[in-house]
C-alpha cells in the first residue's frame, strides 16, 4: 500500500522551509522580478507574455492565464510529470535532505507535540503574570530603564521567571514537561531551568510559544541561555522575531539581522519592524534559508568590536551559497562599545538609519576580509587571500553570478594588489648591488616568511630585488632569517656611513672646516653600530 500523502507532513514542511519556490521554479523558467513576486512565461501552455506568477512570500505559484498553480512539490511533480514520493525525493536531493522512512504519524507523537505547545504556552502565562508582581521588582525595572512600554510588553509576551521552582510546582502533573525543556530532574527532584531571569517567549512561524530565552539579571555570563532543544524546538532552525517581521520584511524588501534579543524588539519597535536575531551568537544555514524565504536582502548588523567582526565574517560564509543575482547583502556594524539598543537610546533613529544605510555592500565586504586577515603586500599573502577569495567564491550556486565576482576581484587584484616592493623615502647615496647569493637568500625569506616581509617591508624596499623571483629551499628557522636581514641592514647602514664620511672628509680637505662636527658625529655612529653588529654575528 502507498503511504498516504499526510505521513508525510512533517519531512514535507522542511522542504518548504529550506528550499524557496524562486529557486525550484527558477531552475526550470527564467524569472524577473517585478515588485514583491517574479514572472516569467508559463511552462505549461505556450505564451510570449509572461503570466506565470511566483510568490516568495506565500510559496505559490500561478499562471494567470491556463490557472495552473501550485507549490513547490505540485509544480516538481507536473513540471517532470511524476508521482508525489518522486517529487519530494527530487526536492530533497535539492535541499541535501536525506529521505526518512516514511511511516503514518502516531497519534501519540501528534498529542505529545500538543501536550509541549500547551506546556510552553501556560508558562509565557505564567512568567508574564510574575513580571509585575512584588518579587519581580527588579526585573520590571530592568524592563522599563530598557525603554519597554507595557504595550511593549504584552505584544512580545516578556516575562520573568521568579528564583522558585514556580513552573515545576505548578505544572508537576504533566508527564511531558521535562521534555519542555522548562525543568529539569535533580537529586531532589524537579527544578525549574530559568530561574531569577527575565523570559522573552520564542515563537515558531505560526506564532506558537516553542521554547523561552531568558536572560540574566545579575550581570552573570552568559547573558541568555535558551531552552535545549526539544521535538517542537530547533534553535539552528529558529529566527528570534520573524514572525513579527514577515510582513515588515516583505514590505522593506530586506531582513536586519541583529545580535540579540532586546536588539531586534527595540529595532522592531523604533522604525525597523524587518529586524530579526538569532537565538544565540551562532548564525546557521537554516536560518539564512528561513530568511531567503522571504526576502534574500539581508543587512547584518553586528557590533564594531572583534567579536561582532568575527560574527560578520561567519555570515558571510554562510550566506555564498543562497546568493542570487537578485541578493542585496550588506554589513553594518555599531561602533564605540555600543549596540543597537544603546544607538537608538543615544543617537535616536536617524543615527541608527545612517548605519544601516551605510553598510558596506558584501562584494566589499569579502575583499575587505582577505585584505585585513592575510599580508597582500607578500607573495605568499597575496596566494593565501586569492584562495581565501576563491573558496568563498566557490560556495556561490549561480554560474554567472560567480563569475561576474571572480571578474570584480581579478580587476581589484590587479589595481589594488600591486608589488608591495617601496622605494627608499630618501636615498642619497647609490649602494653597490645585491650579489647572487643575498639576493637569493632574501627571497627565500620573504617568500617563506611574509611577517618578516611585513615588519621590513620599508628597508626590504630599498634593495631593488624582485621577490616574486624562485629561490632553493634553504635550511632557515624564521630566528635565523630574521638575524640574516637586521645584519644585512646594519652593513647598509655602515656603508652608508662611511661614504658620507668620505664626502664630508672630502670637504674638509678643500678648506670646510664646518663639516668637522658632523664627521666626528658619523665616528660616533660607525662605532655604535659596527658593536652592535659584532654583537650579533656572535649570537
Amino acid at each position: 500500500m502507498a503511504p498516504d500523502r499526510f505521513s508525510y507532513k512533517n519531512f514535507t514542511d522542511e522542504l518548504r522551509e529550506r528550499l524557496s519556490i524562486v529557486d525550484v521554479v527558477g531552475r526550470r523558467v527564467p524569472l524577473t522580478k517585478k515588485g514583491q513576486n517574479y514572472w516569467g512565461c508559463c511552462p505549461f501552455h505556450n505564451e510570449k507574455t509572461p503570466s506565470f506568477c511566483v510568490s516568495e512570500e506565500k510559496g505559490f505559484c500561478k499562471c494567470f492565464g491556463c490557472g495552473e498553480s501550485g507549490d513547490i512539490i505540485s509544480f516538481t511533480m507536473k513540471i517532470n510529470n511524476m508521482d508525489f514520493k518522486s517529487a519530494i525525493e527530487e526536492l530533497a536531493n535539492m535541499a541535501g535532505l536525506k529521505m526518512p522512512e516514511y511511516k503514518p504519524r502516531d497519534p501519540k507523537i501528534v498529542q505529545r507535540e500538543e501536550s509541549l505547545f500547551d506546556i510552553c504556552e501556560k508558562a509565557a502565562q505564567t512568567y508574564a503574570e510574575k513580571l509585575f508582581a512584588p518579587e519581580a521588582s527588579h526585573a520590571l525595572a530592568y524592563v522599563r530603564n530598557r525603554g519597554f512600554d507595557d504595550d511593549m510588553i504584552k505584544k512580545y509576551r516578556i516575562g520573568y521567571a521568579p528564583k522558585n521552582n514556580i513552573i515545576a510546582n505548578k505544572y508537576a502533573s504533566s508527564k511531558n514537561l521535562i521534555d519542555s525543556g522548562l525543568c529539569r530532574r535533580g537529586e531532589f527532584g524537579m527544578y525549574d531551568f530559568f530561574r531569577d531571569k527575565l523570559m522573552f517567549p520564542i515563537f515558531n512561524a505560526k506564532g506558537r510559544v516553542v521554547a523561552f530565552s531568558g536572560r540574566s539579571l545579575d550581570g552573570s555570563e552568559p547573558k541568555y541561555i535558551n531552552t535545549t532543544d526539544t521535538e517542537i524546538f530547533h534553535k539552528r532552525k529558529t529566527v528570534f522575531g520573524l514572525n513579527f517581521a514577515r510582513d515588515a520584511i516583505h514590505r522593506a524588501n530586506r531582513s536586519i539581522v541583529v545580535e540579540g534579543q532586546i536588539d531586534a524588539i527595540k529595532m522592531q519597535v523604533n522604525g525597523f519592524p524587518e529586524t530579526v536575531a538569532p537565538l544565540g551568537t551562532a548564525l546557521t544555514e537554516d536560518h539564512i534559508a528561513l530568511l531567503c524565504k522571504s526576502n534574500r536582502n539581508i543587512t547584518f548588523c553586528f557590533d564594531g568590536d572583534g567579536a561582532g567582526q568575527k560574527a560578520a565574517g561567519r555570515a558571510c560564509g554562510i550566506v555564498m551559497p543562497f546568493l542570487r543575482d537578485t541578493s542585496d547583502i550588506k554589513f553594518a556594524f555599531v561602533s564605540g562599545g555600543k549596540d543597537p539598543d544603546e544607538i537608538l537610546k543615544t543617537g535616536g533613529v536617524d543615527a541608527m538609519r545612517k548605519i544601516i544605510d551605510d553598510a558596506m555592500p558584501l562584494v566589499d565586504f569579502l575583499w575587505e576580509l582577505a585584505n585585513k586577515n592575510y599580508i597582500v603586500s607578500t607573495p605568499g599573502g597575496r596566494a593565501q587571500a586569492e584562495k581565501f577569495i576563491d573558496a568563498q567564491l566557490e560556495k556561490i550556486a549561480d554560474a554567472d553570478l560567480r563569475k561576474h565576482y571572480k571578474q570584480e576581484y581579478d580587476k581589484r587584484k590587479f589595481q589594488n594588489w600591486q608589488s608591495w616592493k617601496k622605494p627608499a623615502k630618501t636615498v642619497n647615496i647609490k649602494l653597490p648591488d645585491i650579489d647572487a647569493i643575498t639576493k637569493n637568500t632574501l627571497i627565500y625569506i620573504v617568500n617563506t616568511f611574509p611577517e618578516l616581509a611585513e615588519r621590513y617591508l620599508e628597508f626590504l624596499g630599498t634593495l631593488g630585488v624582485d621577490f616574486d623571483g624562485t629561490a632553493p629551499d634553504l635550511n632557515l628557522d624564521v630566528a635565523a632569517a630574521e638575524k640574516y636581514i637586521v645584519s644585512l641592514k646594519l652593513q647598509r647602514y655602515l656603508e652608508k656611513l662611511n661614504m658620507q664620511k668620505r664626502e664630508l672628509t672630502t670637504q674638509m680637505l678643500s678648506g670646510d672646516e664646518s663639516v668637522r662636527d658632523e664627521i666626528s658625529r658619523i665616528d660616533d655612529e660607525i662605532e655604535k653600530y659596527s658593536e652592535k653588529l659584532e654583537v650579533l654575528i656572535s649570537i
